[in-house]
């Protein structure tokens, strides 16, 4: 009985802490990625030689700008665009451009 009760408490705690990380703010993210309309268009479709990031998985997202913000993925312009976003900043873009549909 007691197990029971510890795993049912474990699992209503994972599953809080999943809601938590899935809490991404797409509102904000959208306006954070206001300055990236130049670049990769108005609603994310690519713009010239610049890739489309609507419809990118939210994960990729994050692991390509933390990867620009490090240096590890080398492109001066976007290193400069991720060095002015924090964490949760980069959590927001990703799931606005994850809310785009491909085009």
């Amino acid at each position: 009985m007691k197990l029971t009760r510890t795993l049912a408490a474990l699992a209503v705690l994972s599953i809080g802490a999943l809601g938590n990380a899935a809490a991404a703010d797409t509102e904000a993210g959208k306006a954070k990625a206001a300055p990236c309309a130049g670049c990769h268009g108005a609603n994310g479709e690519g713009k010239g030689t610049n890739p489309a990031v609507a419809g990118v998985a939210e994960d990729r997202f994050v692991q390509a700008m933390k990867d620009y913000r490090s240096g590890k993925r080398p492109n001066a312009m976007m290193k400069g665009v991720a060095a002015k976003l924090d964490d949760a900043d980069i959590a927001n873009v990703a799931a606005y451009y994850a809310s785009l549909k491909k085009k």
